[in-house]
């Protein structure tokens, strides 16, 4: 075997593997998308049930953060509110 022939090999096993890797990529991008779409009907329906989408949103966004992080931000925008005069 010649070093020009190991050299091809180990590129071809290469781009076999980065092949692969695309491919994953791509089936998860398609199962994303499909989420997407998915979540989408969640709240489309909620919307026709008389759900206030917004706020529901803002809770799955504070379900996410550690309780203290929220209560910092909450008193930081209590804080600005009353600044304000909106308190």
């Amino acid at each position: 075997m010649s070093e020009g022939t190991s050299s091809d090999a180990q590129y071809s096993v290469t781009g076999q593997e980065l092949l692969q890797f695309i491919e994953r990529v791509e089936r998860l991008e398609e199962e994303k998308k499909e989420v997407s779409e998915q979540i989408k009907e969640v709240f489309a329906e909620m919307k026709g049930r008389g759900f206030d989408v917004k706020a529901i949103r803002t809770i799955l966004r504070e379900r996410k953060q550690d309780p203290n992080d929220i209560a910092e931000q909450e008193a930081v925008i209590d804080m600005y509110k009353s600044a304000l005069g909106m308190s």
